[in-house]
């Protein structure tokens, strides 16, 4: 495994994230037969290659969206209440309906050593990303064009997949 270089990330994206969606794209509107065996083992070599702790970048650039269950399990840990929780740290977004970081990086984010202060309690939205194994991957499509251009670990699932599926799309 090697640390993640987020500026030639960043390079690649910009060359390959339009060729990935239209792959994606082609995916959601005729699944191959497989997908999402395919998907779970392309994710495990994924994991071979991608350090997550050298990158932070979902941490850094997106927000998560937090649930009530959330807001209350975080909330309770650090002895408030939900109010005074999302009150410091969330903004309510409209548009969305979702109660998200007011800033970025994520207030919880270690930017020493990239790690989360609040792992063990982080938000259901943090600890299911970046989203790869899903029953129904074709389900996640739209997820995962969005996330190829902020995380390295969708960028290669899915470049391994352009491979893996090569003709068959």
């Amino acid at each position: 495994m090697q640390a993640v270089n987020l500026r030639s990330f960043k390079q690649k994206v910009r060359h390959n994230k339009k060729r990935m969606k239209r792959f994606l794209t082609k995916i959601e509107k005729k699944t191959p037969r497989g997908i999402d065996a395919i998907t779970i083992s392309l994710e495990k070599e994924v994991w071979k290659e991608v350090d997550c702790l050298t990158c932070a970048n979902c941490c850094k650039t997106m927000t998560p969206t937090y649930t009530k269950a959330d807001i209350k399990r975080i909330a309770a840990h650090f002895k408030q209440t939900p109010q005074e929780f999302s009150d410091k740290w969330l903004v309510y977004e409209k548009k969305d309906k979702d109660w998200q970081n007011k800033k970025q990086p994520c207030q919880f984010l270690n930017l020493k050593d990239n790690k989360c202060s609040i792992y063990e309690i982080r938000p259901a939205d943090c600890s299911g990303f970046p989203h790869l194994p899903k029953k129904k991957m074709v389900d996640y499509m739209h997820v995962h064009k969005q996330n190829i251009e902020y995380c390295p670990a969708t960028y290669k699932l899915v470049e391994k997949l352009e491979a893996a599926l090569e003709g068959n799309v």
